[in-house]
């Protein structure tokens, strides 16, 4: 039995990393612009590799329109290949912590809540290709990506013993601080996925000034294609700055919330304290340095690495005070007992 749990815990470990590099190398195709290296899905230009000879690259020109760019086919088939053999791992690792849940309760939810939501990815991976980039489905990708990776650290979390210390005091300000970082996750998505990293030229001002650029409004519609508005007018460098402007909003409260929540762990749980102010000041730093770097890729790159990094941190925080308010109602109850 415990030769099956530790293979349980290595298979979830493994996932787990999978997850993070599929963050990261889906943030390589989408800033290397081969979000549309390959036109259709789940294969290129109607293979499962790239057109690289001469008259085949000319056969998917006239096929499917456009240049072929086998460079950038390469890059999303290497995508999807990951994540077709992610999909066999994550089945491997939920059905190995299926079978011990009774012992650790976890609850079934918890484990099938991966598999869900990578069936959704795979749907939204299909979209992102036939609905051209649309910034609300690339966003929402990026977020499922995040969702994977708080879930897979919730189980992390719950296939191994308590802690045995109290963070009850801290779930309320941890659970806080997960929202914010979803929230602003989606805000860097939705910079991202709109081209608007550099739309604002200048930290910590943007365009000149602190107040918000005009036309916030519209560039949040959800319902627009990317580079136009809901009516179909192209989008200015106004309206991309000002998403821009509201992403550094966010940094800003992430930054209060987060550190907050740093400061109050640090005398039960010193260790995981200053992993999280680290990841927080190492999140907040590639944002300005990208900004003043005017985003290099390994840097962009490391900026969504970093973003999964630091959710990975606050949500093993929060599941650990769940966890101990959890256990510690019992022993409160037999207290009342003697």
């Amino acid at each position: 039995m415990a030769k099956h749990l530790n293979m349980a815990r290595w298979l979830l470990l493994l996932t787990l990393i999978w997850t993070l590099v599929l963050v990261m190398l889906g943030a390589w195709v989408r800033l290397s612009d081969a979000g549309l290296g390959c036109p259709d899905w789940p294969g290129c230009y109607g293979r499962i590799t790239p057109p690289e000879a001469a008259h085949d690259i000319a056969h998917a020109e006239r096929a499917f329109g456009g240049e072929v760019d086998p460079s950038k086919g390469w890059k999303e088939m290497i995508h999807r290949y990951a994540v077709g053999g992610y999909g066999v791992l994550m089945l491997l690792a939920c059905a190995a912590l299926w079978r011990q849940r009774h012992r650790d309760a976890i609850p079934a939810l918890l484990i099938l809540a991966p598999l869900v939501v990578l069936v959704f990815q795979a749907l939204l991976g299909m979209w992102t290709v036939t609905l051209k980039l649309m910034p609300i489905v690339v966003t929402a990708h990026l977020l499922g990506g995040m969702s994977l990776i708080a879930l897979l650290s919730a189980l992390a979390v719950r296939s191994r013993p308590a802690a045995g210390l109290s963070h009850a005091g801290l779930a309320p300000l941890a659970a806080t601080a997960l929202l914010l970082c979803f929230a602003q996750i989606a805000l860097g998505g939705w910079v991202s996925s709109n081209y608007a990293a550099l739309a604002c030229n200048g930290f910590p001002a943007c365009q000149g000034g602190l107040a918000p650029p005009a036309g916030l409004a519209e560039a949040l519609r959800p319902d627009r294609a990317l580079g136009l508005s809901a009516d179909g007018v192209p989008l200015t460098i106004t309206h991309l700055a000002a998403i821009h402007w509201l992403h550094r909003l966010g940094a800003l409260l992430l930054l209060v919330v987060v550190g907050l929540t740093a400061w109050r762990a640090r005398r039960i749980a010193p260790r995981h304290a200053a992993l999280l102010a680290l990841s927080l000041v190492i999140q907040i730093g590639l944002g300005i340095a990208n900004v003043l770097l005017s985003l290099p890729l390994p840097l962009a790159v490391l900026h969504n690495g970093g973003a999964a990094l630091l959710l990975m941190v606050i949500t093993t925080l929060l599941v650990r005070c769940r966890q101990e308010i959890r256990h510690a109602e019992p022993l409160a109850h037999l207290s009342f007992a003697r």
